[in-house]
This record gives structure tokens, C-alpha cells and sequence, in this order.
């Protein structure tokens, strides 16, 4: 066969080589998986694959012939065209065949995240530019989402690890508790021969118990600041769905029946300036210090509720109000007080770590416990008339 036999069987019956070729090339525009994209030097789009049509929602007749910027948005446009300038003068590649994430501008004007790769071709000495587009709105939802996920994994471990640590503390605060309680006795054991030299050595022992006390005292701020402490990344979060993953958070591990959980968080409250992690945390706390208050109570009944604080309009004030026995508030200790619990394998520090979070939120905490009538635990959170982040 000769060269020009074989020449003349590379093209199919009926075609000549340009019409072969755009006929590949259609094809190819038709096929590829990734949109797919050729300008010109100047930018001029040549060529719009079908993936592409699907992208961006325009017609590849309608885009043909018009700049390439009509799909990025201002930055990005500057961008492109002073690598495209700066590699036509000097011939340097900055962004040929690497990947770089940008913001594509689609037909209704929404922009999507998109990864570019940009490929070059010099056909009878022009240059063209072959750019292919993946979408990652997913990917980069997915990475969100991780890291959201992290975040949550690192506080609910550092909250699990309060446990061990303040076993190792309770042996650090036995000693100058054991300390205090030796020198008041000693103390008290003086008096009772209230010469000089005795008074003078009580006076010591009250002096030495003082100290110990406060050393005690540091080391009950040292676990309250280890466990709620860290960035808080104060944020407009809409309350309502807080709430909701709250309450399913605080039924997970309840063993028996479980008591009845009223939600009334209206769907218009203004949003409130929160670290969502942190006021979760609070919720669960205390819906789930209901749920366990309410193990032996008949009907039992949570209410979670939500309103503008009748004092101040800037404010928003969320209670947790249920209808168990109640709690002892006499003895010159609150609720809140760290080690002061009345659940006996409790350890006192779920509701210091709830006073420590809503603190720092610059909110408040209190309780109402009439006798025999529950207990309602409300705190405020600052109001943010803001766009919601996600």
C-alpha cells in the first residue's frame, strides 16, 4: 500500500481532515466528564463542552465567541487575565497544569467554588488555552463538615477527660482540705485554754487554714478553666435548631423510659451571638440533669423554652424547667458551685462548666426550685441581629 493509500485510510468515507477533526473534537466536547473550556489568547472562548453547558447553565452557541471573564467573578478575572499577560511576555508558566481553586461565576450569577486546570496547545502558531473545571461545592461542604466534626470530637474528648483529671485532683485537693480541717481543730482545741501563748498559736492555725483554703480554692478554678477553656468563637446562630440537636444529644445513654421533652423555641427569635459547641454543651447539661431528676417521677415532663428577656429586648433567655422533686438550695451553697452535687455518683462540676460557659457569653445563671415544684434553671444570651453562619 502506498503513503498515500495510508494517508487517505486515517479519514473516514465522506470527510476530509478538517471535518474529522471537528468531528473528534465535537465529540470530545461532548464527552468529556469534566466541563471543558478553550479560549484564545485574548480569552475568547472557543470552544464550551456539554459537562460545561451543565455547569454553568449557558448554551455553548450563546458563550461561544464572548471573553471568558463572563465566568468569574471580579477577582478572580483580574487574576487570570495578569497570569495569561504575564506568560504571553515572558513565557513563564504560573498556572499551567497546577490546580488551583477558584470562584466561578454561573449563568443566574451564583458563584460555586470550582477547581481549574489550565492546559496549552500551539496550533500554526497560535496559542490556545484549554482550562478543565471540576465543581467541589461538595468536596469543600465535606471538609466543613470534618472539620466541624473535629472540632466536636476535640470538646466532647476534653470534656470526657475532666473525669480523670479531676480524679487526680480530688487527691490534690484532699490534702489541703485534710490541712484546713487539722488546723481549725487544732484551733478550736486552743481556745478552749484561752491563755496568751494558746491564742497566739490559734491565731497561726487560722492563718495556715486560710492559706490551705485558698490554695484549695486554685484548684478548683484550674479545672474549671481547663474545661471551658479555649477560643470562643462567638458567631449569630439561629437557636432553635441549638435547641433540637441539644435534646437529641441529651437522650443519648438514658436507660428506662424517658421523660417528656417540650420544645418552645419560635422559629422568628432573633439569633443569638454563641459558640454553638459551648451552648450545646449547656443545653444538654441541664435537659440532661432533668432527665436523670425525673427518673422516679410520674409524667414526667421538660419544658425547653425560648423568649426575648422581659427586662431587656437585647437579650434572649433560655429556660429548662422541669417538674421533678426539686433541689435543696439551703446550706449557703448554689447549684453551681463547683463539687456541690446532690446526685450521689455526681462530682459538681456539669453545672460550674455551664456557669463558666454563659459567663463567658456574658450571660447569667440562676435557678427557681420551689419546694416540691422542679426545678428551672434560666440564662441569657446576648441577641445578634445578623445573617445566620452556617
Amino acid at each position: 500500500m502506498s503513503e498515500s493509500s495510508k494517508s487517505e485510510s486515517k479519514t473516514p468515507i465522506g470527510l476530509t481532515g478538517e471535518q474529522s477533526l471537528q468531528s473528534l473534537l465535537s465529540s470530545m466536547l461532548a464527552s468529556v466528564p469534566d466541563a471543558m473550556i478553550v479560549i484564545d489568547e485574548h480569552g475568547i472562548i472557543m470552544a464550551f463542552s456539554s459537562a460545561a453547558e451543565k455547569m454553568f447553565g449557558y448554551k455553548a452557541a450563546d458563550i461561544a465567541g464572548k471573553n471568558v471573564s463572563a465566568l468569574m467573578t471580579h477577582r478572580d478575572e483580574d487574576h487570570h487575565n495578569r497570569y495569561i499577560r504575564n506568560y504571553l511576555d515572558t513565557g513563564v508558566a504560573h498556572i499551567i497544569g497546577i490546580g488551583r481553586i477558584v470562584e466561578a461565576k454561573l449563568a443566574d450569577g451564583s458563584t460555586i467554588p470550582v477547581e481549574l486546570k489550565i492546559g496549552e496547545a500551539d496550533i500554526a502558531g497560535r496559542k490556545i488555552f484549554t482550562g478543565y473545571i471540576r465543581d467541589v461545592t461538595d468536596q469543600q461542604a465535606q471538609q466543613h463538615k470534618l472539620s466541624q466534626l473535629q472540632a466536636e470530637v476535640a470538646n466532647f474528648s476534653r470534656l470526657s477527660a475532666v473525669g480523670s483529671m479531676a480524679s487526680a485532683m480530688a487527691h490534690e485537693l484532699n490534702q489541703p482540705l485534710t490541712a484546713v480541717a487539722n488546723y481549725l481543730e487544732a484551733a478550736r482545741d486552743m481556745l478552749d485554754t484561752p491563755d496568751e501563748a494558746s491564742l497566739a498559736m490559734a491565731h497561726e492555725a487560722l492563718d495556715a487554714a486560710a492559706k490551705q483554703s485558698i490554695r484549695a480554692g486554685q484548684i478548683v478554678r484550674r479545672l474549671r478553666d481547663y474545661v471551658s477553656r479555649g477560643e470562643i468563637e462567638m458567631r449569630p446562630m439561629p437557636l432553635p435548631a441549638i435547641v433540637a440537636e441539644a435534646v437529641s444529644l441529651s437522650k443519648i445513654g438514658i436507660e428506662g423510659p424517658i421523660a417528656r421533652i417540650l420544645q418552645d423555641v419560635p422559629a422568628d427569635l432573633p439569633l443569638v451571638r454563641a459558640d454553638k459547641l459551648q451552648l450545646r454543651q449547656v443545653i444538654v447539661n441541664l435537659v440532661r440533669n432533668a432527665l436523670e431528676a425525673l427518673a422516679e417521677t410520674d409524667t414526667p415532663v421538660i419544658t425547653v423554652k425560648a423568649q426575648l428577656d422581659d427586662h431587656d429586648p437585647e437579650l434572649i433567655r433560655v429556660t429548662v424547667c422541669d417538674n421533678g422533686p426539686g433541689l435543696s438550695l439551703e446550706g449557703g451553697h448554689t447549684p453551681f458551685d463547683a463539687f456541690n452535687s446532690s446526685k450521689s455518683s455526681g462530682m459538681g462540676l456539669g453545672l460550674s462548666i455551664c456557669k463558666t460557659i454563659v459567663e463567658a457569653h456574658g450571660g447569667d445563671i440562676s435557678v427557681d426550685s420551689p419546694q416540691g415544684k422542679g426545678a428551672c434553671f434560666s440564662f441569657t444570651l446576648h441577641r445578634a441581629d445578623e445573617v445566620a453562619d452556617t
